[in-house]
């Protein structure tokens, strides 16, 4: 199962082990919530899937890499206490439990995911105690909350020595879910979480380097989806300080030498096209018809990276475009709330009102950490903006102030509806209705900002192609099913 359909999984599985009856008890027993065990190779997201649940669900999230746990640490200290006038053995509460506990009391919810990573590579001391928790929820003499679901994670024993295989009674008591690298859902995530084009592009044409963990005669060799987006993140802060990539910096993410050196070649020409081409220029509306001819008659690798950095480059413009409407959005809304207000308050009172039930929404996202970081910029714009209202005198001066906002959203809009305008344009000299074509297309319909932006705002282009070729897309491929069905019954 890949990475995506295993997240829809989970997030059933948990929303059936959430539901309650009518008479507020969980529909199915705790007993029979079945902890979900996640198997699959090192560094395809298993930890980030679980943020993302989390976050998506409204849901407490409690993480722990089981390995970093003694026994002690997990199952509580042991105590003697007098029990009828016996001696027993308690515990103290869980270091995980607490934890737990802890993070209710923070956040505020009080339903969520525990997750323990590594789940098989646990100690000898603590392995006994972690089965019982597996099977019995419990750690010493505690239980974790009602309402909280158990995830573990754990690695395949072929990608790690330490690994400890479960017995059948153990795993007959775990939702096991077997997930598998997959390059085409991981390309989906990287396109909406704005991975590099470069290795978008390259691993559009070598998918064969998207994961990789071998042992050779040069050693250990790994290439893994944390890798390339780890990879991501270090191109873009050094073109924006104008270092160099290097080999070395590439081969400390990507630690396969031959996949490291095939990458800096490519990037180095992705770099060369995109000056070539001036694609910056061509998406402000700069559109060089000789250059684009000339690539209709390029290399395949060079059609790929040039579809590759026109689809980067939109990016940009859709990201801008949203958290521009956003924003605006927002202030909008907070600006109907302080007109209902001033039915019965001053504008000082009613203004004080508004940024105060903002701060205090913010600082529950903050608490609960179901807020991204560019959320939370955007809520702290907004409340400074109100706070910046309070120098002026009458709601319609914050009108005319909001306005300037309204003025700066529609810039963003027109800028990336020239962008997509002008991309169409050069595509269609270059490529005509080709598969080129449909890859660009398929692409942008890949970007969540590229749907909002061209549900919004509409670009005949766009509409006009997405129709044709995507169609005849589909068209083709019903036709080849139907070959394919009529030759196995001829």
């Amino acid at each position: 199962m890949n990475i995506a359909d295993a997240k829809n999984e989970i997030k059933n599985t948990i929303k059936a082990y959430l539901k309650k009856d009518k008479f507020g008890a969980y529909a199915i027993p705790l007993r029979s919530q079945r902890p979900i065990l996640l198997m699959g190779a090192p560094g395809i997201g298993k930890t980030a899937l679980m943020e993302q649940i989390a976050k998506e669900m409204n849901l407490n999230l409690v993480s722990y890499s089981i390995t970093h746990h003694t026994r002690q640490s997990a199952l509580g200290l042991p105590f003697i206490t007098e029990q009828s006038g016996k001696s027993v053995t308690n515990y103290t509460m869980s270091e995980i439990i607490a934890e737990i506990y802890e993070s209710i009391d923070r956040k505020g919810i009080s339903e969520g995911i525990l997750f323990l990573d590594e789940i098989n590579c646990v100690s000898e001391t603590l392995a006994p105690a972690l089965l019982r928790f597996l099977q019995y929820k419990t750690f010493g003499t505690h239980k974790i909350p009602d309402g909280f679901v158990i995830i573990a994670a754990g690695n395949p024993p072929e990608y790690n020595r330490s690994v400890k295989e479960f017995d059948i009674v153990t795993l007959d008591r775990l939702k096991k879910i077997d997930i598998d690298p997959s390059l085409d859902t991981w390309l989906d995530y990287a396109r909406n979480e704005g991975v590099h084009g470069s290795i978008i592009s390259y691993l559009s044409l070598k998918k064969d380097s998207f994961y990789k963990i071998e042992n050779t005669p040069d050693g250990l060799s790994i290439a893994t989806a944390r890798g390339w987006e780890d990879l991501s993140h270090i191109i873009k802060a050094y073109e924006d300080e104008n270092f160099p990539l290097t080999y070395d910096e590439v081969k400390a993410y990507i630690q396969d030498s031959e996949t490291a050196k095939d990458f800096l070649i490519f990037y180095e020409l992705y770099k060369k096209y995109e000056n070539d081409y001036r694609i910056g220029e061509v998406l402000k509306g700069n559109v060089d018809e000789g250059s684009a001819r000339r690539i209709g008659y390029g290399a395949f690798d060079e059609k790929i990276s040039i579809i590759g950095l026109l689809n980067s480059g939109l990016s940009s413009y859709f990201k801008d475009y949203c958290i521009e409407d956003t924003y605006t959005q927002e202030l909008f809304s907070a600006l109907k709330r302080l007109k209902v207000l001033l039915q019965t308050e001053s504008l000082t009172d009613a203004l004080e009102a508004v940024i105060s039930d903002r701060r205090e929404a913010l600082n529950r996202q903050r608490a609960a950490e179901l807020i991204s970081p560019e959320e939370e910029a955007l809520a702290v714009r907004e409340i400074d903006a109100l706070t910046d209202y309070k120098a002026l005198s009458a709601f319609d001066e914050i009108k005319e102030a909001f306005s300037k906002q309204v003025e700066k959203r529609e810039n963003k809009t027109n800028a990336a509806k020239t962008a997509v305008e002008s991309a169409f344009k050069f595509i269609d000299i270059a490529f005509g209705k080709s598969q080129e074509t449909v890859l660009f297309i398929t692409s942008l319909n890949m970007d969540k900002n590229a749907c909002r932006f061209l549900e919004d705002n509409p670009v005949e282009a766009y509409i006009k192609y997405n129709r044709e070729l995507l169609f005849e897309e589909k068209e083709k491929t019903i036709k080849r099913e139907i070959e394919e069905l009529q030759f196995i019954f001829d």
